[in-house]
């Protein structure tokens, strides 16, 4: 049995120890008129190159993918809602999990959406999805956790 969980944190820790890659992008950076990071059209992942989130292009170290979204309420500007988008690494979630995302609402009416993923460039898609070897390692560690109850 001890065999068993010394496999399961060996196999983990390999998983989390190679680099991920992930777009890195905002909105509110973007020039007048220009949509690069998907705010407002699709996400073209041509125009973005997703960086290694231990490297120094990196804006924050992490070992997992975000996406974050704000949106105004209808009518807050006098010509529609207006969007935000920001893509980046991260490496601690509110939540502490990853592969969700989870919204709500500011009192101010603002809507916001956060969405966190451990594949390589998962915060290209609308939201992020979790990696099927992120799911594999929780069902081991569930079942081995289950085993040693």
């Amino acid at each position: 049995m001890k065999s068993l969980v010394k496999i399961l944190l060996i196999t983990l820790s390999i998983g989390s120890a190679v680099a991920i890659r992930c777009y890195q992008c905002s909105s509110q950076t973007d020039p007048k008129g220009i949509d690069n990071c998907g705010a407002y059209k699709a996400f073209n992942k041509t125009q973005n190159i997703a960086i290694e989130c231990n490297s120094d292009e990196s804006h924050m170290p992490g070992s997992f993918c975000m996406k974050v979204v704000h949106q105004s309420p209808r009518g807050f500007i006098w010509d529609g809602r207006w969007r935000q988008v920001i893509r980046q690494c991260a490496s601690v979630s509110e939540t502490g999990v990853t592969g969700v995302c989870n919204w709500g609402v500011y009192e101010n009416g603002v809507y916001w959406e956060e969405c966190y993923c451990v594949e390589d460039e998962c915060n290209s898609a609308p939201r992020a999805t979790t990696a099927p070897f992120a799911m594999l390692c929780l069902a081991v560690f569930l079942l081995v956790a289950k085993i040693l109850s």
